[in-house]
């Protein structure tokens, strides 16, 4: 019974870190856990002075949501105001490190606007709730506000409803 009554505590305890509205809790992603691809630490109080969308994925899902990726880069929206991270759970995968790491490295010089991330012990799953072994989405405003949320495929009704979001809050 103590075990079931600690397990729930444990799943509310990390649904309720990620609340619209409110700035999450601070989170660091180095060394052992992960990092940019730069080698540099990923600080969460990034997220601040623009508008980010965070996408959060699991290599083995990382086609899940293109659909607002695509409307994302459609919308042109001006980097000064609006930008996005993109944190790779690589330990979700069965896939080998090198492969995937290799491929970002390639992504970021691609894409340089994009933050691009490692986390390979599941750090985000941990210390913010995030599911795990899927796309999640998480828009911050300006002050590092969580103002969306949204875990698994967005629908292509909600994407536009989305742009409205970050419009906005620029």
């Amino acid at each position: 019974m103590k075990n079931v009554v600690l397990g729930f505590l444990l799943l509310v305890g990390s649904a309720m870190a990620l609340e619209i509205g409110k700035v999450p809790p601070a989170v660091t992603i180095e060394g052992e856990e992960g990092g940019r691809t730069d080698g540099k630490a990923w600080h969460s109080s990034m997220l601040k002075g623009k508008i980010y969308t965070l996408f959060y994925v699991d290599p083995d899902e990382r086609d899940l949501n293109n659909g607002l990726a695509d409307a994302l880069k459609a919308k042109k929206f001006d980097r000064k105001k609006v930008n996005s991270v993109a944190i790779v759970n690589l330990a979700a995968t069965w896939l080998p490190n090198a492969i995937i790491e290799s491929k970002l490295t390639a992504k970021q010089k691609k894409f340089p606007h994009t933050v691009y991330v490692k986390d390979k012990k599941k750090v985000l799953v941990k210390k913010w709730g995030l599911a795990d072994d899927n796309s999640d989405i998480l828009i911050f405003d300006k002050e590092g506000k969580l103002i969306y949320k949204k875990f698994g495929k967005i629908s292509e009704k909600e994407i536009p409803e989305v742009l409205k979001l970050i419009e906005k809050n620029i």
